[in-house]
């Protein structure tokens, strides 16, 4: 019996999909609930699952464009899988195909790979660290993830070669590599261009002293990660500070929806992520209900997801402010574009050493730029410079985070 894998459907108005990859060659044999293959659609990366056990027949090629619906492989039920029951989706698959166990004869049988082998193969630390966190060998990684294309052979064997001295045989290169663009990444440009186009978009700064986040980290981030699982990162302070100074300026948090400004009672938080695949921006529902580690436990949860491609559309969807960082990748100093329909987007960057003035004298302090890009049809020039202005302060005073607008002293004061 051959069981048809048709296209799913990513989402409402999405009619075509691009069939990005699979996971296993024609012909292979498959077990129920493994993942094959991987769609992209213009607005999120989704996988095709085998719903039952069997030997896969490929109809459609990857790196088509097809049609939510059609058939793009089948499974021939009646071959029977051998070796494994059946396994539940992951996240990740380290095997892609499940071999039968009959035993090949000495004469063709092939050694395993020596350990001498594994030591030549070079790995990048933060390979390394992700290869630890998945449970992956270097085996796993040559022999089941990935087919050896000309480009790597041409990579290794001029890396053999050697370094080339300027001026002693060296052969200028002419080639270009030409790739279609991905729908997800058609639909982000769309947006971008869009954003430029239909906003009025005006970005102002201010800087922010990190001085005391990182003393809080660096006091309490042991005990914070024995007590939740994971480490205390920047990203759920600027959540928390930017959820306050919504609340104080509720007209960042507004959009425009024809001739009405909605301004939502809650604040969802966009985090943009950078994945393979594009920019994603997964979405934190009610921030101002959420604690310090909650915010931290969703923003790591989100990332992860994201940079594998296994976020739903729903997950992406809406937001009434988005924050950004730049900073991550070295960042000093950049203008966020909006995320539409929202009207604010808060751009984080690099945090470096330089000289600032406390109380007349000069300290040297770990200082980084923050920019809030805004839409000025909605939000006035005061409403940007107060919300920035504000979240600059939480994050500078970070006992402020649980008093709101009042300060420690304040608060104790009754003032």
């Amino acid at each position: 019996m051959a069981l048809e894998i048709k296209i799913p459907s990513p989402g409402e108005s999405i009619t075509e999909v691009d069939l990005t990859s699979w996971f296993v060659e024609d012909g292979t044999l498959v077990s129920k609930n493994q993942e094959i293959g991987e769609i992209e659609s213009e607005k999120a990366t989704l996988p095709l699952i085998a719903s039952e056990s069997g030997k896969l027949k490929i109809l459609v090629q990857e790196g088509e464009t097809v049609r939510v619906g059609v058939v793009v492989a089948s499974i021939d039920t009646s071959v029977e899988v051998p070796g494994k029951p059946a396994e539940t989706p992951v996240e990740t698959t380290t095997e892609t195909s499940v071999k039968a166990p009959a035993k090949e004869p000495e004469k063709t049988k092939k050694p395993d790979t020596p350990a001498s082998d594994q030591q030549q193969v070079k790995v990048t630390p933060v390979a390394k660290q992700m290869m630890d966190q998945e449970g992956l060998s270097v085996d796993d990684i040559i022999q089941g993830l990935r087919k050896i294309s000309a480009g790597d052979v041409k990579r290794v064997m001029q890396h053999s070669a050697g370094v080339h001295v300027p001026g002693k045989n060296m052969t200028a290169s002419r080639e270009e590599e030409r790739k279609k663009i991905s729908q997800l990444r058609k639909k982000i440009s769309e947006r971008l261009v869009s954003v430029k186009n239909e906003t009025a978009m005006l970005t102002t700064f201010n800087e922010a002293d990190m001085s005391a986040i990182m003393a809080i980290r660096k006091k309490y981030q042991e005990t914070f990660v024995q007590k939740h699982g994971l480490k205390l990162g920047f990203m759920s302070f600027f959540a928390k500070a930017v959820t306050q100074a919504l609340q104080q300026f509720p007209a960042v948090n507004s959009y425009l929806d024809g001739e009405e400004v909605v301004t939502p009672g809650y604040c969802d938080i966009g985090i943009a992520v950078q994945t393979d695949k594009g920019l994603m921006v997964p979405v934190i529902r009610n921030t101002e209900l959420m604690s310090m580690a909650q915010l931290e436990q969703h923003i790591a949860d989100m990332a992860a997801r994201a940079r594998k491609a296994r976020l739903s559309i729903e997950e992406m969807s809406g937001g009434t402010f988005t924050i950004s960082n730049g900073g991550f990748y070295g960042s000093m100093l950049s203008t966020p574009i909006l995320n539409p329909p929202q009207s604010g987007i808060l751009g984080m960057h690099n945090i470096l050493e330089r000289p600032v003035a406390i109380y007349g004298k000069v300290e040297i302090r770990p200082m980084m730029y923050i920019a809030l890009s805004y839409d000025h049809r909605v939000i006035d020039g005061k409403d940007s410079v107060g919300f920035l202005k504000t979240v600059k302060e939480l994050l500078e005073e970070p006992a402020r985070l649980i008093f709101g607008e009042q300060s420690p002293e304040q608060f104790l004061l009754e003032l």
